[in-house]
């Protein structure tokens, strides 16, 4: 059991870490039981978050237009998280986004952690669902579901309350552990690609979503590879 922690919970585009990226972050520093910080920023993905994605969390094309890129708010987290053990519910998906920005500028992030997730899994098998909405419904927790400051506040409510109730009988849930995660560094877009994209585009006549100089390698390949599957050259 630990008795300092930062929980930390992030809205992205999407669910993969190596093609969506983060448009919010939120964590709450926890010292004995106490809220002594907290951390909130939106993040430019510098691309059109799909409307189902807006939609689940209320957040505007308005609130990440004018937010800082990962580059600028990544230093500022990593400074409020310092050497503190991560909680989060499901853990390894946030911290699979924050290591792969973390790689992209070429920073260590390595972190130990505990997942909510995995300790209701455990404890609490007769519950229909372990989602976070579900358990907060659950416990009584108030809960704003699916924005980042809000999920996190609440992950450490759970998380607290699953410690007063179960910790004790098998307690190697309750001991952080590294978080690993194979991820693989993105290089940013080359010029020969984004002088064929420009072309492609101009030529089939496509709009342009989000910022194209934000665009890794990777990235770019798979849309100058959807356009030609699409509509020729």
């Amino acid at each position: 059991m630990i008795d300092s922690f930062v929980s930390i919970d992030l809205e992205t585009t999407g669910l993969n870490p190596k093609t969506d990226r983060i448009m919010e972050i939120g964590a709450v520093k926890i010292t004995e039981g106490v809220e002594t910080a907290s951390f909130h920023t939106f993040v430019n993905p510098h691309r059109t978050p799909e409307d189902r994605v807006l939609a689940l969390t209320g957040i505007t094309p308005e609130d990440l237009r004018g937010a800082p890129d990962i580059e600028e708010v990544l230093p500022e987290l990593m400074e409020f998280l310092g050497d503190d053990v991560l909680v989060g519910h499901r853990i390894l998906f946030d911290y699979s986004f924050l290591k792969k920005a973390a790689l992209d500028q070429k920073k260590s992030f390595e972190k130990k952690g505990l997942d909510t997730l995995r300790i209701a899994r455990v404890y609490l098998p007769e519950l229909e669902k372990k989602t976070l909405e579900y358990l907060c419904n659950h416990f009584e927790i108030p809960h704003r579901a699916h924005r980042a400051l809000d999920d996190a506040r609440a992950t450490a409510y759970l998380y607290g309350i699953l410690v007063e109730k179960f910790y004790g009988e098998k307690e190697q849930l309750f001991c952080p552990a590294p978080l690993i995660c194979n991820i693989k560094r993105d290089t940013p877009i080359t010029v020969a690609q984004k002088e064929q994209l420009a072309r492609l585009m101009a030529r089939h006549n496509l709009p342009v979503d989000g910022d194209m100089e934000k665009l890794t390698r990777s990235e770019a390949s798979r849309i100058i590879d959807k356009i030609l599957q699409e509509y020729g050259r």
